[in-house]
């Protein structure tokens, strides 16, 4: 018993050592909590998207992380116009129906707990199904403070194809 104590009391001495060598850079770092409702929503940009999205910041890039993500909120019909993302990106469908398609590929039904990974530089987009809206949560890395590359939009018949 008196073995556990000792270790006990030499990983109590070594955490507290540890926290009293901490950089004092640390010691600034605080947990931050973004409440629902806070942040604005953002119309979806008409250069960017055909159609009506609305895109809910959940949280901006952080140094050092290069990480940011936003809801993004198709209503039917809406969709991205073709972009690549220099770092990838993850969707993580959470409401409706959509499709997603990378360039050359099919047209993919995504559906409320899907997992797309979009690998970096692959042209793409994602949006909505003609008859159903559809939500998804956008993760992405920033590359040299750039985190996508618009292009040009998808016309309606790369849209309507294979339905």
């Amino acid at each position: 018993m008196q073995t556990l104590v000792s270790v006990s009391a030499l990983v109590a001495v070594l955490m507290a050592s540890a926290f009293a060598c901490a950089d004092d850079s640390a010691k600034d770092q605080s947990m931050s909590v973004a409440r629902n409702g806070e942040q604005a929503s953002i119309q979806g940009a008409p250069a960017n998207f055909v159609g009506n999205a609305r895109i809910d910041p959940l949280f901006p890039v952080r140094a050092p992380s290069k990480v940011s993500a936003g809801a993004v909120t198709f209503q039917p019909g809406a969709r991205s116009i073709w972009h690549t993302h220099p770092l990838g990106q993850t969707l993580v469908v959470t409401a409706g129906t959509g499709w997603v398609q990378q360039e050359g590929g099919e047209k993919i039904v995504i559906k409320p707990g899907d997992v797309i990974w979009t690998p970096p530089g692959v042209k793409h987009w994602h949006g909505a199904t003609a008859t159903t809206g559809m939500t998804h949560i956008a993760i992405q890395e920033s590359l040299d403070g750039k985190n996508v590359e618009w292009m040009e939009p998808v016309s309606e018949a790369q849209y309507e194809a294979s339905r």
